[in-house]
């Protein structure tokens, strides 16, 4: 369980996250969004201890982040599988060396660094770029490849910060498929995005900032879905239908008093 409470960051005089709470349960799918500059990566960097917060806590299975000391930090981080928003990958090193990386961080053996290597590259469709070079990677294969090094020594927690922001839509949808086989192995994933395409598709939880503020939480497409307003359809409904009375109303005769009843019965679509 991660535990956001009361998380204030600043800049200057400016509150990059402000008052910002909430809770994501172990195994849930949620998505941070908002426009650029409303403090997604700033909170993510606070997720990984990368960045210092002014006020608030942050608690991952009831340990404060703030009270973690800084020998044992790396020992959190390795729960937790981390994509960048630049991927950050070994460039002059190959795909399959990357997502070896953190298996050789975590002391693993060789054989099992092989095993997972391959059983990696085989779910992110990356076998045929295993013995390539990192900087020569098209764009998507790069965000798999980070994705790839991210879930290799099998983490607890995904953070992902903006996975697809420069890729077209068919490669956004292939990272789409990947992030929810992943999630339905029992990950927990956090992902920042402002991609609306690849969220309509997810329609899981979405959190959304707006100048470091919780302005939506709830689940559903990237923009929250309006419920039909039930007075202003029940008007709209009578008015049709007393539009088409008066369309198959008798006429009335010329001589007829005003004080008279009339054939037509007007429906009020006044509230």
């Amino acid at each position: 369980m991660i535990t956001i409470d009361n998380l204030t960051k600043r800049f200057g005089a400016r509150a990059v996250l402000d008052g910002v709470s909430f809770a994501v349960r172990p195994n849930e799918f949620a998505c941070i969004t908002g426009p650029s500059g409303a403090g997604k990566t700033t909170l993510m960097h606070i997720l990984i201890g990368a960045e210092a917060f002014d006020q608030g806590s942050v608690s991952i299975d009831g340990v404060e982040l703030r009270k973690i000391p800084a020998h044992a930090l790396q020992l959190y981080r390795r729960r937790l599988g981390i994509v960048f928003q630049d991927y950050k990958l070994l460039w002059n090193r190959t795909v399959a060396e990357n997502i070896a990386f953190p298996l050789e961080i975590c002391g693993a053996s060789d054989s099992a660094i092989t095993a997972r290597v391959q059983e990696v590259l085989t779910q992110m469709q990356l076998e045929p770029q295993a013995n390539v070079l990192c900087h020569a990677l098209s764009g998507g294969e790069k965000a798999r490849t980070a994705i790839a090094r991210a879930i290799a020594h099998k983490p607890m927690v995904i953070l992902a910060d903006e996975p697809t922001g420069n890729l077209d839509p068919e490669e956004s949808m292939r990272i789409l498929h990947l992030l929810k086989d992943i999630h339905a192995a029992g990950s927990t994933i956090i992902l920042a995005t402002h991609d609306t395409h690849l969220v309509d598709a997810l329609r899981t939880r979405v959190i959304r900032l707006d100048a470091g503020k919780i302005t939506r939480d709830s689940v559903g497409t990237y923009h929250a879905e309006k419920k039909e307003d039930a007075p202003a359809h029940a008007a709209a409904h009578h008015a049709k239908h007393a539009t088409h009375a008066h369309k198959h109303a008798p006429a009335k005769h010329p001589h007829e008093k005003h004080g008279g009843k009339s054939s037509v019965k007007i429906i009020s679509t006044s509230r």
